[in-house]
């Protein structure tokens, strides 16, 4: 069984920064997605890290160029940096896991392993 843990989420004004944590187990080249599910909305893939040679990243239109996904091997944590951050980013954030090869990241029915889901507010 896998485990997923999320931490890092809570409130900040608009143009603030906030960095999410994905913590996974057991150790193994997983790809990572972070989806996002905003109020009344359904959830939407943000951010995705192919654990491949080439590191590939995929990030969502609306988040490209403000967010930032990567990993540290050693713990086993996967990170998302949120910087820019604007009203419209406010959404219960999720961390997906598991073990791909090719196609999108930003598919949440790819993934069978999920966080409990952290909350993000952007508001002043």
């Amino acid at each position: 069984q896998v485990s997923v843990v999320e931490t890092g989420g809570g409130s900040v004004q608009p143009g603030g920064s906030l960095r999410l944590s994905c913590v996974v187990s057991p150790s193994d080249l997983y790809s990572v997605a972070w989806f996002r599910r905003a109020p009344g909305q359904g959830r939407a893939g943000v951010a995705g890290f192919y654990a491949t040679d080439e590191e590939r990243t995929d990030y969502a239109s609306t988040v490209k160029g403000r967010f930032i996904i990567s990993r540290d091997l050693a713990s086993n944590t996967y990170y998302l940096q949120m910087n820019d951050l604007k009203p419209q980013d406010t959404a219960i954030y999720y961390c997906a896991v598991d073990r791909l090869t090719g196609g999108s990241l930003l598919l949440e029915s790819r993934f069978r392993y999920w966080g409990q889901g952290t909350q993000v507010t952007v508001s002043s």
